[in-house]
């Protein structure tokens, strides 16, 4: 699913689209209600979309973990080609099993991924763990024909032996998991397919 030629190809899109929609709605929230932040810890960053958005926004270092050797490959490509590869430090591994020798950020970003992770408490815990002041996740929403479309890929993909599996877990489990960690919603944006949440610690911002 994350292989060379998968990280090849988002890579190319990006260059020739820019970021998706959800990195977008992040960025902007992020932008809104943590301005003046100077660091961000991205896990899952792919191809460093997000990454390079707030860097250009006004971040001054971020730290990105990821699970795969060749979307960090491209990141680290993209990034040298940005001029902006001493601002950024990379991790290999699953974030939860490195989360302890990773450092605190203002910021910490989970843009797609925990609809890749099974065990979403664990993760979203261990992220906020993580961040400062700011926590910023996109997930996919629970429309029935959002669950259908992921059981029927997921139903494919092991009929071809693949164990990949996406998740689409409870908005409101997830909330509560993050609130339970000390954020307040600041924003939620996303209507048909994907949501995009901002939070922010120790106090309530308005909804936006």
């Amino acid at each position: 699913m994350f292989d060379a030629r998968v990280a090849s190809r988002e890579l190319r899109r990006f260059r020739r689209k820019g970021p998706r929609r959800t990195t977008r709605d992040l960025c902007e929230g992020i932008c809104l209600h943590c301005a003046d932040a100077s660091t961000v810890l991205d896990i899952g960053p792919g191809i460093g979309a997000l990454t390079f958005e707030l860097l250009e926004a006004g971040v001054q270092h971020a730290t990105d973990v990821d699970a795969s050797s060749a979307f960090l490959d491209a990141a680290r490509e993209e990034a040298a080609r940005r001029g902006v590869a001493h601002r950024i430090q990379w991790h290999h591994g699953d974030f939860v099993a490195v989360a302890a020798r990773l450092p605190v950020a203002d910021i910490v970003t989970l843009d797609r991924v925990v609809c890749c992770y099974p065990a979403v408490e664990e993760l979203l815990a261990e992220s906020a763990s993580h961040a400062r002041r700011c926590l910023a996740i996109s997930y996919p929403l629970e429309h029935s024909y959002i669950r259908a479309v992921v059981a029927g890929q997921n139903f494919a993909r092991r009929l071809m032996g693949n164990d990949f599996q996406m998740f689409v877990h409870p908005v409101s489990r997830m909330e509560e998991i993050v609130r339970r960690a000390g954020f307040a919603l600041a924003r939620r944006r996303g209507k048909w397919v994907w949501g995009a949440d901002i939070y922010i610690r120790d106090r309530m911002a308005p909804k936006s």
